[in-house]
């Protein structure tokens, strides 16, 4: 099964999201290994930094595309579905087709691909007044 942002977006929280994006991978797990130089050197082409520039837009710069997660500080592209070096070989369609494609901060690429929701940054619970007054508290 494909990931896509279509499906991607019928999903409210950034938790589900999240959820339906997590890799489960393992640190140290080779992924490019000694072909590194052909991921990087796809990661400079200009249809790249193109196609980065579009989903930027489309997700206005938030974290999982969703409104209010604005990404303070380094902005990544993450592929949906993991690529490998046959993908950059066969110019496969998830390289470059923005439906393949999210906005994600540093944080939560890494969760992504190890798995950790303890590594994401919570939103605070709105406050109420006397929220912390046992004895206050609207019942």
């Amino acid at each position: 099964m494909r990931l896509n942002y279509k499906d991607l977006s019928k999903l409210n929280t950034f938790e589900e999201r999240f959820r339906y994006l997590k890799l489960l991978s393992k640190v140290g797990v080779e992924t490019f290994g000694f072909d590194r130089y052909i991921n990087q050197r796809f990661y400079r082409s200009a249809e790249w930094k193109r196609v980065r520039d579009t989903v930027i837009m489309r997700d206005n710069g938030c974290d999982l595309g969703i409104k209010d997660r604005v990404i303070f500080g380094k902005v990544l592209i993450h592929h949906m579905n993991p690529i490998a070096v046959t993908d950059i070989d066969n110019c496969s369609d998830i390289l470059l087709n923005p439906d393949y494609l999210i906005t994600v901060s540093l944080l939560t690429h890494n969760a992504i691909h190890f798995g950790d929701e303890n590594q994401l940054i919570r939103v605070p619970k709105e406050r109420k007044p006397n929220d912390t007054c046992p004895w206050k508290k609207e019942v």
